[in-house]
């Protein structure tokens, strides 16, 4: 499944950074390299704007990640863990990226969701019926929905060059079983993950 890209698209990518994080983490046991994943969602077109969505601790650590981002041309949402009475805990950004993605449909040409979440399946099928917007999604392919996959225009699978999407210094396990090393830097990209929930663990 491929489209044609062209570079006067004007084009939004929303990364859903917990997704991403975890996909990289289960998989490789590695970090991801955003900067190189929003350069390769964006594929040489203009570029309206590229937000990550990022749950805050009380800590504060992760604030070394939103620096990186930011440094790298993308912007950062965030959104304060909760913890309820009982131990449970919610971290969702699920709504809030599909009401920035319905909000930039109209100003864009292509929308890149960076996730592999199937929940996204309902807003890549309204986005292109109702604007008629190219949408991509991008993800590592063994952890993303065969839904998501299905209903965006485009699919960019990460796992095709995992040493370009994921940070040097950081130990892969390749998909035969093989150590490698990958390309990228700075441990801050790792703060304001660890001590917040997989979704899996969180509440719907």
């Amino acid at each position: 499944m491929s489209v044609v890209k062209y570079a006067d698209q004007r084009v939004a990518v929303l990364i859903d950074a917990q997704n991403l994080y975890h996909s990289a983490k289960n998989l490789y046991r590695a970090r991801v390299n955003f900067k190189n994943v929003l350069e390769e969602a964006v594929a040489g077109r203009v570029l309206i704007r590229a937000v990550a969505y990022v749950i805050t601790t009380e800590s504060g650590e992760e604030r070394a990640f939103f620096e990186a981002l930011e440094k790298n041309g993308i912007e950062a949402k965030t959104k304060n863990l909760q913890v309820f009475a009982g131990g449970a805990k919610k971290a969702d950004w699920d709504v809030g990226m599909a009401i920035d993605a319905i909000k930039l449909a109209a100003k864009i040409d292509a929308l890149v969701i960076v996730s592999g979440d199937g929940d996204f399946v309902p807003l890549v099928e309204y986005i292109r019926a109702t604007y008629g917007v190219q949408v991509e999604v991008a993800a590592f392919g063994r952890s993303t929905s065969a839904r998501l996959k299905e209903a965006a225009d485009d699919f960019i699978d990460l796992d095709d060059n995992p040493k370009k999407f994921l940070m040097r210094g950081t130990s892969v396990r390749g998909r035969r079983g093989t150590d490698t090393k990958t390309n990228g830097s700075s441990d801050a990209l790792e703060n304001g993950f660890e001590s917040n929930p997989k979704k899996d663990d969180m509440l719907e």
